[in-house]
This record gives C-alpha cells, sequence and structure tokens, in this order.
C-alpha cells in the first residue's frame, strides 16, 4: 500500500537532478506548485534551458555532487527527483537524500523509489493524483479518465464547500462541441444556469444535470431573437439570486460578440466575472478548410472585420480602403449578406478582382462546405452556390496557398463560377491531409 499525501511546495525547494526528457516534464509541474526548482545537469533540452534563462529555475551545469542533498553550495531540499539516464547516479541522489530524510522521487527505478510521482491533472477545481503501483502508464490512463469526466459534468463536482459564483463568459469554439477549452467545459459542467446563444455548441447541454436551467438567447438572423439588454438583465438576476451562472457563447466571446457588454454589465452589478477565451471561427474555419491566414513570402498580416453593415454605411467603422491598400488577408465575419457590396469596395480602392476568394460554411461540422470564388465573382457564387450564414470569409492569395496544399477541398472540387471551385461536405479529405 502507498500513503498518499499532497504535498504543498508553495516556497519551498526542490532539486531536480539530469537535464532530459523526464527532468523536462516534472520541472514545470514544480513550478506549477510554486516550487523553487534547483536543477542539475551538465546539459539540458532547450526548453529547460529557457526556465533558466528567464530566471524561472535556477541550473547548476555541473554533474551531480555528494552533498547536494544535504544543502552544501545548494541549501536545503523539501522534496528530490533524481532523473539521470545514469542508475548509478540516480541511486547515489537517492541514497544521500534517504540519509536526510528528504523524500526523492527516482525515474529509473519504481522498486527503488522511496516515492512515487502521481499521475496528476486536474478538472472543476478539483486536482486528481492516481498512483497505480508505480506503473506510470496504468496511472496516466486512470487519471485521463476521471479528469475527463470532471470535466464533461459525468462525474458531479458541483456540490463542493466552495461553489463558483457571479458569471462566466465562456467562448464554445467555431462549432464542433470538441473544440471547447478545458477551462470552458469545466465551467460548464459546474454551473446552475446556461445562458446560450445559437452558435454556440449546443450538443454540450445535454450532458448537463436535469437542473441545470437553460436559457435560449439565440438571434437568429433578421429572426426571432433576445435582445441584449435582456440578456443582460438575465445575467445579472440570476447571479444576484447566487446562481453561478455560464453564458456560452459561439467563438471568442470578445470577438464580435458583445462579451464586454456583458461583463460590463455584471460588473456594474457588483458581480464577479470570469472570462474564458474560445477558439474564434475566424481562424479556425480557415484552418479547418486548410488556408493558412498567414503564409511565409504571401501574407504577414490579418485582418478581421465585421461585415454586418456594408461599406459607406453611416454605423460601419471599418476602414475598407486601407484593407484594399494593405494586401493582406482579410477575414470577413456576419457577411454573406453583403459580400457584393465588400467586394466592390475592395476593388474600387485597388484590390485585383482575381484575389480568390473562399467562403466557408458552417465551419468544423459535419456539414461544412467550402466555396472559392474570386473578388470578381463571389457575388454569383454565392447566390449560385446557396451560400448562407453562418459563414467565414477569407480574401487573400491564401486561400491558392490551401489549393496548391490540395487540402482545401474534401473531394475533387467543381467548377464554380469564373474558375472557383465548390467544395460540398461529401466525405473525408484523402488521408494524410486531414484538418482536425
Amino acid at each position: 500500500m502507498t500513503y498518499l499525501l499532497g504535498l504543498r511546495m508553495d516556497g519551498r525547494d526542490a532539486l531536480v537532478v539530469g537535464g532530459g526528457r523526464v527532468a523536462q516534464r516534472r520541472v514545470p509541474v514544480l513550478l506549477e506548485s510554486g516550487a523553487r526548482v534547483t536543477l542539475v545537469a551538465p546539459e539540458a533540452t532547450a526548453t529547460l534551458e529557457d526556465l533558466a534563462d528567464a530566471g524561472r529555475i535556477t541550473w547548476h551545469r555541473r554533474g551531480f555532487r555528494s552533498g547536494d542533498v544535504a544543502g552544501g553550495e545548494l541549501g536545503g531540499f523539501w522534496l528530490v527527483h533524481a532523473a539521470t539516464d545514469s542508475a548509478r547516479t540516480n541511486a547515489a541522489v537517492a541514497a544521500e537524500a534517504e540519509a536526510e530524510r528528504v523524500w526523492c522521487v527516482r525515474a529509473d527505478d519504481r522498486h527503488a523509489s522511496a516515492a512515487w510521482t502521481p499521475a496528476s491533472g486536474g478538472a472543476a477545481g478539483v486536482t486528481v493524483g492516481v498512483v497505480a503501483n508505480g506503473d506510470p502508464r496504468r496511472a496516466a490512463g486512470l487519471r485521463d479518465a476521471v479528469v475527463e469526466g470532471l470535466a464533461d459534468g459525468s462525474l458531479d463536482a458541483r456540490r463542493g464547500r466552495e461553489r463558483h459564483r457571479g458569471v462566466a463568459l465562456v467562448g464554445g469554439g467555431p462549432g464542433d462541441p470538441g473544440l471547447i477549452t478545458v477551462r470552458g467545459r469545466q465551467l460548464l459542467a459546474q454551473a446552475d444556469v446556461v445562458v446560450v446563444d445559437r452558435l454556440a455548441p449546443t450538443s454540450l447541454l445535454e450532458s448537463l444535470p436535469a437542473d441545470v436551467e437553460i436559457v435560449d438567447a439565440a438571434k437568429i438572423p433578421y429572426g426571432r431573437s433576445m435582445t441584449q439588454d435582456d440578456i443582460n438583465d438575465t445575467l445579472v438576476r440570476h447571479a444576484r439570486a447566487g446562481r453561478f451562472v455560464v453564458r456560452l457563447k459561439g467563438g471568442d466571446p470578445f470577438l464580435f460578440g458583445r462579451g464586454g457588454e456583458e461583463a460590463l454589465a455584471c460588473a456594474r452589478a457588483g458581480l464577479p466575472v470570469t472570462v474564458v477565451p474560445g477558439i474564434t471561427s475566424a481562424l479556425a474555419a480557415p484552418a479547418g478548410a486548410g488556408i493558412p491566414v498567414t503564409h511565409r513570402g504571401v501574407a504577414q498580416d490579418v485582418h478581421v472585420v465585421s461585415g454586418h453593415v456594408p461599406p459607406g454605411d453611416p454605423r460601419s467603422t471599418v476602414d475598407w480602403p486601407a484593407l484594399a491598400r494593405a494586401g493582406g488577408t482579410v477575414v470577413a465575419l456576419m457577411a454573406v449578406e453583403r459580400i457584393e457590396a465588400i467586394a466592390a469596395a475592395l476593388m474600387e480602392h485597388g484590390r485585383a478582382p482575381q484575389t480568390p476568394v473562399a467562403l466557408v460554411q458552417e465551419a468544423t461540422m459535419p456539414t461544412q462546405r467550402t466555396v472559392r470564388a474570386t473578388l470578381a465573382t463571389v457575388g454569383r457564387a454565392v447566390r449560385e452556390s446557396e451560400v448562407r450564414p453562418p459563414s467565414v470569409i477569407v480574401i487573400g492569395e491564401v486561400v491558392d496557398v490551401a489549393g496548391e496544399l490540395d487540402i482545401l477541398h474534401m473531394g475533387r472540387a467543381e467548377s464554380g463560377p469564373g474558375g472557383a471551385s465548390a467544395d460540398t461536405a461529401g466525405g473525408d479529405p484523402p488521408e494524410g491531409n486531414r484538418i482536425l
């Protein structure tokens, strides 16, 4: 049997002997726990060297010497990791630690080690550590299962002594429920109330306990919608009643998501606000279609713009002439209905009519498809291919880079207007070209 103990290493000293792969795994975890880490090794990985250069660890560039554990020039330690590739050195480190009554983890020989490092992880405010008789692979597998259960809510961690308070603005990502962040999934699993957008990964709601209240805050283009004032009032009202509220949004809360307005409403009401960034569709949609929004020698700048009002509209704050002159990649959201006006403005101010354009519809979802065109032909392509929201529009030479890599389309693309190609979701891309 193993006596499990959680070590509170904040402000305490730990010695790591060895600068290879094992040390590279152990040191970051020690730093996260707040430990002061001393590394003894003649050589170290680039990652460890970078930590030393940044002053986050103390690195003595030499081999282990008798007396290092006991103190000497290094000082005393609470915990030691013997992680060299020499069994003899590791045994010497462990023997000295034993003599000094300092716990030592020996990486090369679990049977000779006085202590074992558990496979650890965290979710929902819970730290999980698994020791499987010193078997690291089995321990890691069990750890992953428990952490995943805590993260997705199948293991209920909602009712601890210290419950979450206030409002969490959670970016749900571009659509695929697997692309929500780990932190976002953890907070969602602990919610009492979820206020959810139409473009959020709503399939995640199925896993929530039955007593979680779901508030539909959908904004349907040109259709029914919940006003922003009503959304703000809902967040404040539930949070003031002592409920933990998760505002689940598509993409990222602060990129055209009105997350700033919601955060201000909560802050003005005296409520704590947590913001969890999400993967924005402005980058995820091009990536999912195999389009690198920056590419060496092609585009060094990316401009993300809203197309909910057309160029020339008094409400628009987008400098379309400057975008045309910049020559970088333009990613337009909420722009399907106004793409012809956008294309005309860009061409009027200098963008070439043959500039490639890609429209990625329902990005990262099984129904994703990509339609290719040019600035001159994009309006006709949208009509003929019946492109509809939600779609992300990518304008720039990087669209052709994807074509060269042959990863833009799911299968063979059909020719569209003006030599464009239309990619429909009719199967998986070729093995090796899959974008996940």
